[in-house]
């Protein structure tokens, strides 16, 4: 099972490993991804980012994957989640419902009242709209063509 911790100066590599696992995102993806962790390892509490870690067997565990999520602007109590990425090599493994979870009880503690989450229709984050799905976040919007022809903008919204 994976334990899920706050982010160190030590993980940015791994982040971008995990990014980079298996082609989901394109470079322009994975800058803007990285400069949110940037920001947070500086600092920011407008982005936070908590990363999964799994028992690689030996003493040190191996960084799985990670949750960037922050307050909404202008919003009294609605986060959004920005990021959930899993290393292509630790999933299947409960990590990306572990980081929900984790993000969701932080939530709480903070009385957040909802999650809104923005992703694609493609092929590509079907897993991540499958995952959405799963942990009871229903679909509350939909923009044609938003990303590009033929990619909507799926939004989903989630009550605390």
């Amino acid at each position: 099972m994976p334990t899920v911790r706050k982010l160190e100066p030590t993980d940015r590599a791994s982040l971008e490993a995990a990014l980079r696992s298996d082609g989901t995102f394109r470079d322009d993806e994975v800058a803007v991804a990285l400069e949110l962790i940037d920001e947070a390892l500086a600092g920011s509490t407008d982005y936070l980012v908590r990363v999964a870690e799994l028992d690689a067997g030996s003493d040190a565990a191996r960084v799985a994957g990670y949750i960037c999520f922050g307050p909404t602007p202008m919003t009294a109590a609605t986060y959004d989640l920005y990021w959930i990425v899993v290393h292509a090599d630790a999933r299947g493994r409960g990590v990306a419902g572990a980081l929900i979870e984790t993000m969701e009880r932080e939530l709480a503690a903070r009385s957040a009242t909802a999650v809104r989450v923005e992703t694609s229709q493609t092929e590509g984050y079907g897993a991540a709209r499958k995952l959405y799905a799963r942990h009871d976040y229903p679909e509350a919007a939909r923009f044609s063509d938003f990303y590009a022809p033929g990619d909507d903008l799926i939004v989903y919204y989630k009550r605390l």
